[in-house]
């Protein structure tokens, strides 16, 4: 193996270990079904008006950015060494 694509399979296990380790930190979203238009469930509270600023929206937003990189990475380690033979 070559330097580069252990450097990126290190990149990649710790993206993986992060995406995990975040993904267990979100809370669960609730359910928006008939029940809870049954029985007056709503999410229509400050949270729900402020996502875009609270814990949950960036960890959401990190979630996304190091699942994206974990893509782009295994593509790289994946594609690029043909190129460079």
């Amino acid at each position: 193996m070559e330097t580069m694509e252990i450097i990126g399979g290190v990149l990649i296990l710790i993206s993986c270990l992060l995406i995990i380790v975040l993904c267990l930190m979100q809370d669960q979203k609730q359910q928006q079904n008939m029940t809870s238009a049954l029985t007056g469930g709503s999410n229509d509270s400050f949270y729900g008006k402020n996502e875009g600023r609270t814990k949950e929206a960036m960890l959401n937003k990190v979630t996304r950015f190091l699942a994206i990189l974990f893509v782009a990475l295994t593509l790289a380690v994946n594609i690029v060494p043909n190129f460079i033979k």
